[in-house]
């Protein structure tokens, strides 16, 4: 089997084609891909955005074939669950991934608040070539830590501890991060539907 996945995030992809290819499945690019505007108000529904996009511009080349597309994000309860589905464009559009985590840290120094809740909630969107379409959602508990710990993964790895693991998913391997991550659930829950 193979996926055309709807992403131009060199983390997120590398991620996907490691945890689909335990299931045997080959995650593709197409190098034509345009990212659409992210307008919903759900991950399910920004993932739907652009696994129908990529759908679309398939078919507007005359290619069939089945796509995937990944919307997640960070949830703070510290912060009333913010960044959330505006994780990826936290702090503007512009910024990067370390000021975007600096400043998660500092919101939450600043509000007193004790609470270090965490978690992350992916959600992934399968459309077939005939458009039938199918949702998976993973969530993974976890805690905010004080400061970034560790250079591996990407995006917020550096300040979400998971208690499980003694450790940010900064400091832990790509091929432990994919055996408890939430998109590892969704990839598994996904597979789940694909196979009945």
């Amino acid at each position: 089997m193979r996926l055309f996945a709807a992403t131009k995030n060199s983390g997120k992809l590398t991620e996907l084609r490691e945890l689909f290819s335990a299931h045997g499945v080959d995650i593709l690019t197409f190098s034509e891909y345009a990212e659409p505007e992210e307008t919903a108000d759900t991950y399910a529904g920004n993932a739907a955005i652009k696994a129908r996009a990529l759908h679309d511009q398939l078919a507007a080349t005359g290619v069939r074939g089945d796509v995937i597309a990944d919307d997640s994000g960070l949830e703070i309860a510290a912060l009333g669950d913010r960044p959330g589905v505006y994780s990826a464009r936290y702090g503007g559009p512009n910024a990067t991934w370390a000021q975007r985590r600096a400043s998660i840290l500092r919101e939450v120094a600043e509000s007193g608040s004790g609470d270090r809740r965490a978690r992350f909630v992916c959600a992934l969107c399968f459309i077939d070539a005939e458009g039938r379409e199918s949702i998976a959602e993973g969530v993974t508990d976890g805690e905010l830590s004080h400061d970034e710990r560790g250079q591996l993964g990407f995006g917020y790895d550096p300040i979400f501890y998971d208690p499980s693991e003694h450790a940010t998913y900064g400091e832990i391997s790509d091929a432990e991060k994919n055996k408890i991550s939430h998109r590892a659930k969704a990839v598994e829950r996904l597979m789940e539907m694909l196979r009945k």
